[in-house]
């Protein structure tokens, strides 16, 4: 493939993942730059395991991927999942109670890095509002 048509492709993956999440992360930049096939697997695969489905939306998908990756103690992923819930829907209560619920099966450690997310989510908010910009957020 021509360089540049490699170069649009890329440029189209990035921006279209950065649209369906919210971010790219670091990672994922660098492979789509140098493995654009494997990139564009990998994020059908995402999309297919977090796009909303026949039965359940995306924020109760997100709902679920909150608690495995509270699970794996994985704070900067759950955070930005959490995020990504929120522009879907879900509440701070939704999130709050995912993570409460996460803690009978994983235990103090899940509870404590998804309540963490949550604190920076809702740090940001009043930080935000103390600069003049208006929460969204349901409480």
């Amino acid at each position: 493939m021509p360089r540049g048509d490699r170069e649009k492709r890329v440029k189209k993956l990035l921006a279209e993942m950065e649209k369906e999440r919210g971010y790219v992360s670091l990672a994922k930049n660098y492979v789509a730059t140098v493995d654009p096939d494997f990139m564009e697997a990998y994020n059908n695969l995402y999309n297919n395991g977090l796009r909303a489905g026949r039965a359940l939306p995306v924020k109760y998908r997100e709902l679920v991927a909150i608690a495995i990756l509270s699970y794996r103690t994985r704070e900067d992923a759950v955070y930005l999942h959490m995020k990504r819930a929120l522009r879907h829907g879900a509440t701070v209560q939704e999130l709050l109670e995912a993570v409460e619920t996460s803690i009978i099966p994983g235990g103090g450690p899940t509870f404590d890095t998804g309540t963490q997310a949550l604190m920076r989510i809702l740090e940001e908010e009043k930080e935000k509002k103390k600069k003049g910009g208006a929460g969204k957020n349901k409480r």
